[in-house]
């Protein structure tokens, strides 16, 4: 079983002796490296970065393109910038920004915190983006950058922005950014982000605003700093129809401004959007089109409007955040526990005289073979249902009750390594009903936000073992104590996993594309923290881990919620000095163990 890694990891992954390995260079294996970092002490999920594949994706962008200007005749330009709202954690826009020189890639700020980090990091002469909303401070910290030399367009979404730019002008040291103006279409995207296009979209300006807009900037002298227009249909545009709608009106938009007057516009930014798939399944691949047939489609409608309405073709600019920064990301997690394992022969407790049905039970555990298993599924199940009336009535007692499960339970994985080669819609069926729960060490909540919030799958598989078929129908439990951190087994797109024996074995489960929006949108729920990280370098002889960053601990995450922990250090140090049960050996010791709590991160701590 490959788990789909054909249709997701976009040849970046690929299986080879029973392990998922890295391809590229020397491809060593995920849990090769797992393992080597966590024999430098840390425990808890690992988030693993791959600065090639931010090359590779960035690299993508720009060959596509390259290659549609060629094929078209396009005159215009093409420019990329990253957005940072994707994913702003150091140890990736580092490595982006480093990456990205030799492509003069730039970064998009969407706030003053952002801006500011664009400011510091962005490479000389890249382009900057400012979008969403501003007020004077963040306008006023656009000037300064471009008085630092930066190369920069504040994109207006309202005439109250355009109004305080021209104000704040007369004030600055002769050094202006460019002007944006976001453009609100009809043409919207799909899907549950296509709000984010639309005449009711949050941002843009209307015809009647445009027109309103180009009139102040004629009557403060400042017409010829207006070099762009920007829209965005939404993120992960998973069919190329909308936006091919989205650039006919915008390049007409274009156009039209150029003729009355806009004579300093040379650029559209077509904003965000270009989908990855995150699929494992042949029946549910979302994305209709490939990155090739999405710059063709920019470059020909582009160069087609301005062909026939006689104007310059614009300089091209994407945002395209997800495509970039999702792949290079991969979440790793141990399996501590199967909440099935506690159902084995030795727990039965059988009586000299059992219940009639307990004691069939027992014979079709004894009794059951391939011919037959199907058959002695269904048996085994309405004797269960049966039984567990017989308990509710009060017949039977509960070691009957603890009996019926732990064979039916037996019953049922037996059946199921019977008919394991088989794909049987009942058997899926049945797997459905006696799902395994697998606990993972990690939090839904801080490391896969958007399974939760908006219901989206990210692709999940076993590190090795994959020569072996997996026969347990699985679900997966996170560690926090909420019942929506579960990852639930469905029928229709079905994960199976391993039988596993965690104490004596470590069982570690990959998380894919997880690098876009996730680390940014993660919530501290039960005060679970960004899991460890580390930046893996892969070269022709091996591997390098670096920029190892640990987990946070207990007591700075207890500082970042503004708890006084000195406070609390000596609150705790007074109760426990103030206990009468304890003598001050004792005191000393569970000081010393507090200490530790404290300066440890929350996740758990396998026995391995």
């Amino acid at each position: 079983m490959n788990y789909g890694i054909d249709i997701w990891s976009n040849d970046n992954f690929f299986i080879d002796n029973k392990k998922v390995k890295i391809n590229y260079k020397s491809s060593p294996s995920l849990v090769k490296i797992t393992k080597e970092i966590r024999d430098r002490g840390i425990r808890g999920p690992i988030l693993l970065r791959f600065p090639h594949l931010i090359e590779k994706q960035i690299n993508l962008i720009y060959k596509n393109f390259e290659s549609a200007r060629k094929e078209f005749d396009y005159h215009g330009s093409f420019n990329a910038v990253y957005p940072l709202k994707v994913n702003q954690y150091p140890n990736f826009v580092k490595n982006l920004v480093k990456i990205g020189k030799k492509f003069n890639y730039g970064l998009e700020a969407g706030s003053k915190a952002e801006l500011l980090l664009a400011m510091t990091y962005n490479n000389e002469n890249s382009p900057i983006t400012v979008n969403g909303f501003k007020d004077e401070e963040m306008i006023s910290l656009g000037f300064i950058a471009c008085e630092m030399g930066h190369n920069i367009t504040v994109t207006i979404e309202g005439l109250s922005e355009l109004k305080n730019i021209i104000k704040i002008n007369k004030d600055r040291f002769n050094c202006m950014p460019s002007i944006g103006l976001r453009i609100r279409l009809h043409s919207s995207g799909i899907g549950i982000w296509a709000k984010s296009g639309g005449i009711n979209s949050k941002f843009g300006l209307t015809s009647t605003e445009l027109i309103e807009a180009m009139e102040m900037l004629k009557n403060a002298g400042l017409i010829d700093k207006f070099k762009m227009i920007h829209f965005h249909i939404g993120s992960q545009i998973s069919e190329i129809g909308p936006l091919k709608k989205a650039l006919r009106e915008a390049g007409n938009i274009y156009a039209q401004l150029k003729k009355i007057g806009a004579d300093g516009l040379n650029s559209i930014n077509l904003g965000g959007g270009l989908a990855i798939e995150y699929s494992q399944h042949t029946d549910d691949i979302k994305r209709n089109y490939t990155l090739r047939e999405y710059a063709n489609d920019v470059v020909y409608l582009l160069k087609d409007i301005s062909t026939n309405k006689g104007v310059k073709e614009p300089d091209i600019y994407i945002e395209s955040g997800r495509y970039i920064a999702a792949s290079h990301a991969v979440l790793i997690a141990p399996v501590l526990e199967l909440f099935s394992q506690e159902y084995t022969q030795e727990k039965l407790k059988l009586k000299e005289e059992n219940p009639p049905l307990v004691q069939e039970l027992y014979e079709l555990y004894r009794t059951i073979n391939r011919e037959y298993a199907q058959e002695y599924l269904h048996d085994s199940i309405d004797h269960m249902n049966s039984l567990l009336t017989l308990f509710d009535l009060g017949y039977i007692d509960l070691i009957d009750r603890s009996n019926t499960e732990i064979l039916v339970n037996l019953i049922i994985k037996k059946a199921i390594m019977l008919l394991r080669d088989l794909d049987s819609k009942e058997l899926l069926r049945i797997q459905d009903m006696i799902q395994e729960r697998y606990l993972i060490n990690f939090s839904i909540f801080q490391s896969l936000p958007d399974f939760w919030g908006i219901a989206q799958s990210f692709p999940v598989m076993p590190l090795d073992r994959l020569d072996e078929k997996p026969t347990r129908s699985a679900s997966i439990w996170d560690i926090t104590c909420d019942s929506d951190g579960e990852i639930s087994y469905n029928r229709e797109q079905p994960l199976f996993l391993h039988e596993v024996d965690v104490v004596k074995e470590e069982y570690f489960l990959g998380f894919f594309l997880v690098g876009a929006y996730q680390e940014v949108l993660g919530m501290k729920h039960n005060l679970f923290t960004h899991p460890s990280e580390a930046t893996v370098a892969i070269s022709d002889d091996g591997y390098e881990i670096k920029d190892i960053v640990e987990a946070q601990s207990i007591i700075d995450i207890m500082e970042d919620l503004d708890y006084d922990v000195k406070e609390m250090r000596e609150t705790l140090n007074a109760k426990i000095q103030n206990s009468s049960f304890l003598s001050e050996e004792a005191k000393k010791q569970i000081l010393g163990e507090i200490y530790l709590f404290l300066n440890d991160n929350g996740y758990l701590k396998t026995i391995n």
